[in-house]
């Protein structure tokens, strides 16, 4: 290692460990330990602009052990990104670009939000598989466009949650040799050594995979880990695995203890620190000239990278007109108008269907309308009908199939939907049954916190499910998913209101949307879809202005609900139902809107809903009544179960003339 290498690790190590102490909260040991893997991969084969963070063709860094936070934050500063010194001094303060995990649209330089251990090497397999996919579609002889690696540094605790695993046994599936992993190995968790809970052999564990391994003795060496990913660029059949043993809180008196990972050094281990690093214990966040100097001219690299990437795509852009024109509109093209003024996306049928197929056609009259259109199920695509005919598979042999095939990994798959759509230019859905939402939910509110447009396709949804039980019937799901704060419900009713939540889904910009769908079929209601764009709207009114009873309903009890309305109203009580496919969408409608369908005078109001009672207080109010489920289903035929439990326009009718007293 040159004394130059060393000089900035170390700069790297104690602006790290500094961030930490004056904030008197986060880790420093994976910054003292780490740094020299991170340095070497920045400064000798990262290829990134500083000054652009958002080149489509950079290479992709993850900080998957995102607890590790204050040196990707020391490097972005060093590495010319918009996160300054007194940034730097912010770590962990409300309101800085510096917060205790990383956050995705929150500090430049940062490609995804990381901290809950392994969705980091989930998403490094996202966004392998983008590049991937973009490559195949854009590239041309002599014009590769999309050509770049997806790194991602992990820790011990990394490889022992189940998400890594999943997508790691994925990408050696796909063969991504463009992903490359390099393992902080230093054997250290919070609560001590990793021997007490994590004694497997890793290497072989991926080696099963089909990754390429490697390892690095000496976490310190420069030359080692520059050799290591030099070798792992070479290999294009397989992602690769770099094995770098590493000392968590190297050079502090807390080396190699538990104590080093997730609490400050103290002022006088930190004296003690820079002492080893020959640091002065009077220069604090201060970075030597010499090392500002080296990194602007990294920086001036990086720089003329994207120089050169212009020069080719514009050479590119005359040589391939419409492809170039087609990248350029789907990297931010809105939809809105698009599908709007569509007739035959709202055209669906007077046939009952259940909306996991209306849902299923609606996928395929998009498919060609949007080319960068791709996503998968968690090995249920038949029975979620989400398969893009005619679309090809997303593989190792074909890249630029557009059905991904995700395998029973739905934790992996809510993360890599994620990747895929932080990376760009891409529109992604995923899907799986409804009630493993709750394999997925870590991933699901990672989604809504950075606000990608992820749409999930969760069919099966209530206990309309039938005879396969309790054990794949939702209950509290839906309660779940509306509690996730930028999250989107949608539960359609019939074909009209599910084009009305993939026309939600596909032009939303800033939020997950969660289209709830049926197995069984269901009656398409006489209704332009488009009325369900506002979450909420009058299915059947009562016969003058002053409802004596609302009745308010989702998804498959909709028709039931309007059955029992039109017999009140044939009992001569004034009924009105409103369907709700969508709390979220509702609550963002002006209060004249709400106070229209929901008129606060009437406070007779009956909820029906195939799910948990949880939160729907909230449009009923103390007065009203809820028809839903607050235990587990049963294994039956679906009109059983939905009689058993009642949801039956006789119940919902007799529930009513109770609240009304007659």
């Amino acid at each position: 290692m040159s004394n130059l290498d060393n000089t900035c690790i170390n700069t790297i190590r104690i602006l790290a460990a500094e961030s930490v102490e004056k904030a008197v909260s986060g880790h420093p040991g994976l910054p003292l330990g780490a740094a020299s893997i991170a340095y070497t991969l920045w400064a000798k084969h990262l290829k990134h602009n500083p000054k652009d963070p958002s080149w489509p063709n950079r290479d992709r860094f993850i900080l998957s052990a995102g607890h590790g936070s204050a040196m990707l934050y020391s490097m972005l500063h060093l590495f010319g990104y918009s996160v300054s010194m007194d940034e730097l001094k912010k770590f962990r303060q409300f309101g800085s670009k510096t917060p205790g995990h990383p956050e995705f649209g929150h500090t430049p330089g940062v490609e995804i939000t990381t901290g809950p251990l392994g969705q980091g090497i989930a998403n490094g397999v996202g966004m392998a598989m983008a590049e991937r996919f973009q490559s195949s579609r854009f590239n041309r002889d002599s014009f590769n466009i999309i050509d770049h690696y997806t790194y991602v540094l992990c820790g011990d605790g990394c490889l022992m949650e189940g998400v890594a695993s999943e997508a790691a046994s994925l990408a050696g599936a796909l063969k991504l040799g463009k992903l490359i992993l390099l393992y902080d190995r230093n054997k250290i968790t919070i609560e001590g050594s990793t021997d007490i809970a994590f004694t497997e052999n890793v290497a072989g564990r991926f080696k099963a995979y089909g990754w390429q391994v490697l390892n690095v003795a000496d976490g310190n060496s420069v030359q080692d880990i520059s050799d290591a990913l030099s070798e792992a660029k070479a290999e294009t059949n397989a992602p690769s695995l770099i094995v770098v043993n590493t000392q968590i809180g190297y050079g502090s008196p807390k080396a190699g203890s538990a104590s080093a990972h997730g609490e400050p050094l103290g002022a006088e281990n930190l004296k003690k620190t820079k002492e080893f690093f020959g640091i002065s214990s009077d220069d604090c966040f201060t970075v030597p000239a010499e090392v500002s100097g080296h990194m602007k001219e990294l920086i001036a690299k990086g720089i003329e990278a994207e120089e050169s990437w212009n020069h080719l795509f514009e050479k590119y852009s005359t040589q391939y007109p419409d492809l170039a024109k087609r990248w350029k509109v789907e990297q931010s093209f809105d939809y809105t108008e698009l599908l709007l003024e569509d007739d035959g996306f709202w055209s669906v049928g007077n046939a009952p269907i259940a909306t996991r197929a209306a849902s299923g056609k609606i996928i395929n009259y998009l498919s060609p309308k949007i080319p960068n259109l791709i996503g998968g199920s968690a090995d249920l695509a038949p029975s979620n009908k989400t398969y893009m005919k005619d679309m090809g598979d997303f593989s190792a042999n074909n890249y630029n199939g557009r059905n991904l095939h995700f395998g029973v990994r739905e934790h992996g798959m809510a993360a890599i939907a994620n990747a895929l759509t932080t990376y760009g230019g891409l529109k992604v859905f995923c899907s799986t049954f409804f009630v493993f939402t709750d394999y997925m939910k870590g991933a699901m509110r990672l989604s809504a916190l950075m606000k990608l447009p992820v749409i999930y396709v969760m069919t099966h949804d209530s206990i309309g499910v039938g005879e396969d039980g309790p054990t794949h019937q939702p209950v509290e799901q839906l309660a779940a998913v509306r509690s996730i704060p930028n999250f989107i419900d949608f539960r359609p009713a019939d074909a009209n209101e599910t084009a009305a939540g993939w026309y939600t889904a596909i032009t939303s910009t800033s939020s997950p949307t969660c289209l709830v769908l049926s197995r069984q079929n269901l009656p398409v209601l006489d209704i332009d879809g488009k009325s369900a764009l506002k979450g909420a709207y009058i299915l059947l009114d009562s016969k003058n202005d002053a409802p004596q009873i609302i009745l308010i309903a989702t998804g498959s009890e909709v028709h039931i609900t309007l059955e029992a309305g039109k017999t009140l109203q044939a009992k001569g009580i004034n009924a009105r139902v409103v369907s709700m496919p969508s709390w979220a969408i509702f609550e963002k409608q002006s209060e004249e809107y709400k106070e229209s369908i929901l008129p606060s005078a009437v406070e007779n109001r009956i909820a029906v809903e195939a799910a948990s009672s949880f939160g729907w207080h909230k449009y009923v109010g103390l007065k009203g009544k809820i028809i839903s489920i607050d235990s587990f289903g049963a294994s039956s035929p679906a009109d059983k179960l939905f009689k058993h439990f009642g949801f039956t326009a006789e119940n919902i009718v007799a529930k009513s003339r109770e609240l009304l007293g007659k």
